[in-house]
């Protein structure tokens, strides 16, 4: 099965809660690549800069506040684009406003604060996914196929690496907003293995913290029996941000940067290849429109990421961080 075309969606009306980045990367992705419509924009810090974003992103009215964003009768569904300290409380107010919801990854800070997330859409009856866009990319979609097709045999292995250069990025290093790299970026190649091979049985991590008291970098073996991960993520250089799936027939090597839309080939033992181009432009949209479909057909959650399989990724980010001893301050 291809990745279903984003235009062929049912059109929804979008609020974003959160002015930043990647807010204005969504907010392009439904506007541009979809049949949505991004109305509405709020900043919780500041009415300028949501009426700043709004004029760059042609994305109608602006808000100086989440509550009045989820109050917006306009307002089908939401994206939380906060910081990973702020998803759940945002997530909250607007499934309490009765609102669809997609919270960007990291889902929650924690597994606690997620399953509150979680237990309150599904009490609401509100639809409710985890923005790791990954999920839906084209080329996420045919790797899934290869492997289950049984192209490379048994899965044995999968690398996967994730670092950028953010030592001069402030809010990585504040653990009041759970900064550091785990929840920025070893969520993608955590979430990457989760996607093929589940819940490990045994996970080692090791890590180094910063003086702040957050993640620089980390390294983890997840053990599933017959399979292991090999992952890894840092704040403190550009790694090659490869991912390879070996299996006992052949691998897949997915191509820098793994997560975003890219290419990738699968090369058997007996010789034989082939290759897959899943670059787009934005990929965004390809969850927006997942969305749409979804609440459309009247379901409240995503059978290609389940809330189930986000509660697993957050219980073993949390696992990595009780191993490599990070704690955020309102957790203690």
């Amino acid at each position: 099965m291809s990745a279903p075309d984003p235009k062929s969606a049912p059109p929804l009306r979008w609020g974003i809660l959160g002015a930043g980045g990647i807010a204005h990367k969504f907010a392009d992705a439904v506007n541009s690549h979809t049949q949505g419509s991004v109305v509405a924009a709020a900043s919780a810090s500041s009415l300028d800069k949501a009426k700043a974003f709004v004029a760059e992103t042609g994305s109608g009215t602006a808000y100086g506040s989440y509550e009045e964003l989820v109050a917006d009768p306009n307002v089908e569904a939401v994206y939380v684009a906060t910081t990973h300290n702020n998803h759940h409380e945002p997530a909250l107010l607007a499934i309490e406003a009765g609102k669809h919801v997609l919270v960007e990854k990291s889902f929650t800070q924690n597994a606690q604060q997620a399953q509150l997330v979680v237990d309150a859409a599904r009490a609401k009856g509100v639809f409710l996914m985890e923005a790791m866009w990954t999920r839906h990319l084209p080329h996420v979609y045919a790797l899934r196929e290869a492997v289950e097709r049984g192209d490379i045999g048994e899965v044995v292995s999968i690398q996967a690496d994730h670092g950028q250069s953010l030592m001069h990025v402030e809010r990585m290093y504040r653990p009041e907003l759970a900064g550091g790299s785990l929840l920025d970026l070893g969520v993608y190649p955590i979430a990457f293995a989760h996607d093929i091979l589940g819940v490990p049985e045994r996970i080692t991590a090791v890590g180094q913290l910063t003086d702040t008291g957050v993640d620089s970098q980390v390294g983890m073996v997840f053990d599933y029996g017959k399979a292991q991960a090999t992952l890894h993520t840092t704040m403190r250089s550009v790694t090659a941000i490869r991912a390879v799936i070996a299996g006992t027939e052949g691998r897949i090597e997915v191509d820098s940067m793994f997560y975003t839309p890219t290419t990738m080939r699968v090369i058997r033992l007996d010789g034989t290849s082939w290759e897959f181009d899943g670059r787009v432009p934005n990929g965004f949209q390809y969850q927006a429109a997942e969305v749409a479909r979804r609440v459309a057909a009247g379901e409240k959650e995503s059978p290609v990421h389940t809330l189930d399989e986000t509660l697993e990724v957050m219980r073993i980010m949390d696992e990595v961080r009780a191993q490599i001893g990070l704690v955020y301050p309102n957790e203690r």
